[in-house]
């Protein structure tokens, strides 16, 4: 088992042994999932440079661990292997971004010339 079947199967057990399976859905996993990005945005929310330096890193911390914990539970749901499907997206991007177009810039795929 790798680190992440580990996880996953750890994130599982927890919810089995709390019988909140019925509430996750997909369309569950996806909002709780959306509403824990936007707790971690909210860290960072209205500070300027200066200020991010005093973001508390263990809530930091704690709402990536809820983001990463849904995305593997919604992921589970699926029956997706994590790592191939960031390994897949990785290779479309090295289409869509190639070097030669898109170092040192941040414009999306679209408008690379």
């Amino acid at each position: 088992m790798n680190d992440i079947q580990d996880i996953i199967k750890n994130l599982v057990d927890f919810r089995d042994q709390r019988n909140w399976s019925q509430f996750h859905n997909v369309k569950d996993l996806a909002l709780a999932l959306s509403i824990e990005a936007g707790e971690l945005n909210e860290l960072f929310l209205w500070k300027n440079e200066e200020q991010l330096a005093d973001v508390s890193e263990e809530r930091i911390r704690e709402e990536l661990a809820d983001v990463f914990a849904y995305a593997f539970l919604l992921s589970e749901k699926y029956n997706f292997d994590v790592k191939n499907i960031i390994l897949e997206k990785i290779r479309k991007n090295h289409k869509k971004y190639p070097v030669k177009h898109s170092r040192n810039s941040a414009k999306k795929y679209n408008e690379l010339k």
